[in-house]
């Protein structure tokens, strides 16, 4: 027999090549036929449907524990490779049709239940030979009974051929090389033998034994099947005979079974009567346990609520029980330091008393009760007493305080010794009552008022009594000379010094002031606010000033923090604290109020002495007013700015002043040169540049400001008294006021502005001057000059020389009137220049300017004669250079 193509391993290659990636196996493949058409009588193919060479592979592809079978068509593309067309799930497979007009058997039909188009005629698959259709149809049905767990349909075929051709054709069919790994289908394929059993897949060995002893049958004896059939039925008639015989032989058994089935019967119905009264029993039964369970219970539950209710009561009597050494330290104790913390006991215990009988700590229920109204009434009245003698022990102990501290005059500055302030004793015995006041304040908040006004009354006279003393002393200790306020006057000369006297030290006495006193207000502000119990935000650490330095070497021990903890904790802040820093502030101006007075009296001091000395204590004052922000200091910075508004105040007035002097000037008799105020000016200014600190910058410029627009105005009046002079003066005295604030002005901004502004007056003022003096010598030349320039406008160059007095005559004879001896001309011009100036370093710059502008105008007029005159001849602008270079 020739080799199958189910053996051709170079074939299988093909076909897993074909189907590459998508994780089958090919366990089998076999080449055949395709086609479409009927066969015939004849047996041979119709030639409208020629066959087509094909493979049919079956593969197998594993998914969790069970495996998926597949028929897959393969085609022979251009070049002989096999290329994958079709693929059909097996478990689809519904019907094996072997085509009986097909003479060889060898052509097949496999139907598919899950395919669409059932008009279609299914293609005819036609093998080789019987041996390759049994061998392909045989492994199909092993592969569908083993991993699909069920046959298809099999039409045109004997199972029992096949079954025993598969006996026959057993060692012909190998196992191939693509063998299942695991599911179903391994089971059908020996492990170690390399050949596949598939008869015992089809027929067991029983079921073969049986069929076998059938055909034998047939075989040896029978030789009609009508006599076969007639021998069949004689033996069931006899075998039904033999079955009715026994039957009746065996009815003395049946009765016996039957009596048998009678007596169990009528014990059953004994058995069912008495479990019904034993029912019935169990069901009173249940119902009486039932009712004792009932009462059971609700006697466990009043034992657990009697318990409960027991419990309750003994903690509301807890509650409403007080203690009796609570109550004579509320009522009648002392409020010595010794016994302070028995009293600060007593609030804590009184605090939480009336706590608990107020919701939610309290239920709803019990808050009607009598006695707990009585007892809440009778806490109250606890409250009250405590509150007021706890009040005006307060109000005596503050005052007792301060009487004894004002009654010591050693606590205060005194002739030759300047004293500074220090209450840490003060503060020291203050905090032994903190605690007391943050317990006042949760029993009774109202009463903090009465407390608050009676610390700041009494405070209040301490601060003024220090700040008064500290000033007198400190104005006396300071020696400086006072220096005149009369800076711009004119009757002053100007060469006389002025203002030469240090007055440092009275600048020095404003910053030590404030050097001791801020600082100490900043601190009394921030213990205030924390010693009576306001809730405002972080406060200024204590004891650091302005500058970052500290009061004095006991500063460590003023500490503000009281060392205690906020009871009112747990309150919501947010509206409480806007609230409180009104409060506080009102408080504040209580316990401050007065003492502005003193630094009053020093900036009025100081002003007298030197008025300049404004601009280093506003300097000073900004200093402190940027490093004040702690909310508990707002009188502090209200007093600040008030000191700046003062120090403001008072140099403005200097100012005032001073221009006061400089406009006094335009009333004098007619003066000439510069005038006193220029010069001054220079030095007030360089005075004032020393004494700027900090950011007083804006205030000395404002001062500039209106010292030169006084200045130039009044220079202006005064220049217009006398015409004659009038650029002369102005000339001269921008001239001065340059160059005494030459070296400022590139430091300064400001007088840098004013410079620029006197520079544009004083050329505008030379040029005017020197246009009077070319004038007053060349007027009837440079006269004719003009009228040619005008007439220009109107009418063409060669109609001038026929107009009125500007004909050629015309142009002779003003040329030999003014340029005939014009060195005479000239060296007068010089002469006047010289004779009008008083200030003699002036005339070199005049003098080159007044010659650079004579050859201006004459180089126009020379310019003009040869456009209007041509043939005209006067002296060249060479000449003229040459001319002036001589003089």
């Amino acid at each position: 027999m020739a080799k199958s193509s189910a053996d051709d391993e170079e074939l299988r290659r093909a076909c897993e090549a074909a189907i590459e990636g998508t994780k089958e196996k090919i366990v089998m493949s076999i080449r055949v036929a395709k086609s479409r058409g009927i066969w015939g009588k004849s047996g041979k193919l119709g030639r409208s449907h020629m066959a087509k060479p094909r493979v049919l592979a079956i593969s197998t592809k594993s998914k969790g524990q069970g495996t998926k079978a597949f028929l897959r068509v393969l085609k022979y593309s251009t070049g002989g490779v096999v290329e994958a067309t079709k693929l059909y799930k097996l478990k689809h497979l519904s019907k094996v049709d072997v085509l009986t007009n097909d003479p060889s058997g060898c052509t097949f039909l496999l139907g598919f239940d899950n395919l669409r188009s059932q008009s279609v005629a299914p293609p005819q698959w036609t093998m080789r030979n019987v041996d390759d259709r049994n061998r392909l149809l045989l492994f199909i049905l092993n592969i569908s009974k083993n991993v699909l767990g069920r046959l298809p349909k099999v039409v045109g075929i004997d199972v029992v051929e096949m079954a025993l051709w598969a006996k026959e054709n057993t060692p012909t069919i190998t196992k191939q090389r693509g063998d299942l790994q695991d599911g179903p289908v391994a089971a059908s394929v020996a492990e170690v033998d390399t050949k596949v059993t598939v008869e015992r897949e089809l027929v067991s060995q029983a079921e073969e034994e049986d069929m076998e002893a059938l055909l034998g049958t047939y075989v040896m004896g029978i030789g009609e099947a009508e006599a076969f059939s007639e021998r069949l039925k004689r033996e069931l008639q006899a075998l039904e005979a033999a079955n009715v015989h026994a039957i009746l032989e065996s009815e003395p058994l049946i009765d016996e079974v039957l009596q048998g089935l009678e007596s169990a019967s009528n014990c059953v119905e004994d058995m069912d009567e008495w479990l019904g009264i034993f029912n019935l029993k169990l069901r009173h039964m249940r119902e009486d346990i039932e009712s004792i369970e009932v009462r059971n219970n609700k006697l466990e539950m009043q034992s657990v609520n009697n318990k409960s209710l027991i419990e309750e009561l003994d903690k509301l009597l807890e509650r409403l029980c007080i203690p009796s050494e609570y109550a004579t330290s509320l009522t009648g104790g002392s409020f010595d330091e010794a016994r302070m913390l028995q009293n600060i006991e007593a609030c804590e215990w009184l605090t939480n008393a009336l706590r608990s009988l107020e919701g939610p700590n309290l239920d709803r229920g019990y808050a009607n009760m009598r006695a707990v109204r009585e007892k809440r009434a009778e806490l109250n009245k606890l409250k009250t007493t405590f509150v007021k003698r706890a009040s005006e022990f307060l109000r005596n102990y503050f005052a007792s305080l301060v009487d004894f501290m004002i009654s010591d005059k050693s606590y205060f500055s005194q002739r030759g010794q300047l004293k500074r302030p220090d209450h840490a004793d003060l503060r020291y015995k203050c905090r032994t009552y903190a605690r007391l006041l943050q317990h006042l304040k949760s029993l009774d908040k109202n009463c903090l008022g009465q407390l608050r006004k009676a610390y700041c009354s009494s405070l209040n006279l301490l601060l003024r009594r220090e700040a008064r003393e500290f000033a007198n002393e400190l104005r006396a200790s300071t020696k400086a000379s006072r220096n005149p306020t009369v800076w711009l006057e004119g009757s002053t000369g100007s060469n006389q010094s002025v203002n030469s006297a240090d007055t440092s030290t009275v600048s020095e006495a404003y910053a030590k002031m404030l050097t001791i006193f801020i600082p100490l207000l900043v601190d009394e502000s921030s213990f205030f606010a924390h010693f009576m119990c306001f809730e405002v935000p972080a406060l200024v650490p204590p004891g650091n000033l302005a500058n970052g330095s500290k009061t004095g070497p006991n500063d460590d021990d003023n500490d503000d923090d009281l060392g205690i903890l906020d009871i009112d904790d747990n309150d919501s802040k947010s509206g409480k604290r806007s609230a409180d820093l009104e409060a506080l502030n009102e408080s504040l101006r209580d316990l401050l109020d007065g003492i502005q007075e003193d630094f009053y009296a020093v900036v009025d001091w100081a002003y007298k002495i030197d008025p300049l000395r404004c601009i280093s204590m506003h300097g000073i004052t900004e200093r402190y007013i940027s490093g004040q922000k702690a909310d508990a200091a707002g009188f502090v910075r209200i007093l600040l700015d008030d000191l700046e508004s003062r120090i403001s105040m008072q140099f403005t007035r200097f100012v005032e002043e001073a221009c006061h002097q400089i406009e006094r000037n335009e009333r004098n008799v007619r003066q000439v040169g510069i005038l006193s105020y220029i010069p001054r000016f220079a030095t007030l200014a360089t005075r004032m540049e020393q004494y700027i600190q900090g950011q007083s910058r804006d205030l000395v410029d404002q001062a500039y400001t209106k010292f030169v627009t006084v200045m130039f105005a009044t220079l202006d009046k005064v220049a217009q008294t006398d015409q004659r002079y009038t650029d002369i003066m102005l000339l001269e005295n921008y001239a001065a006021f340059q160059n005494s604030l030459y070296d400022l002005a590139n430091v300064v901004s400001i007088l840098a502005k004013f410079y620029h502004q006197a520079s544009e007056s004083y050329e505008q003022a030379c040029t005017r001057f020197i246009s009077t003096i070319i004038y007053s010598q060349f007027d009837r030349l440079f006269q004719f000059s003009h009228r040619i320039e005008d007439l220009m406008f109107t009418i063409t160059p060669e109609e001038i020389p026929f107009q009125l007095g500007l004909s050629k005559m015309d142009l002779r004879k003003v040329v030999k009137s003014s340029l005939s001896g014009v060195d005479k001309s000239i060296n007068a011009m010089y002469k006047r220049l010289q004779k009008n100036l008083t200030s003699e370093e002036l005339l070199p710059s005049l003098w080159d300017k007044l010659k650079k502008e004579f050859l201006d105008k004459y180089d126009s007029f020379a310019q003009l004669v040869a456009k209007i005159y041509p043939n005209e001849s006067i002296p060249s602008v060479s000449e003229m250079r040459d001319l002036l270079a001589s003089m």
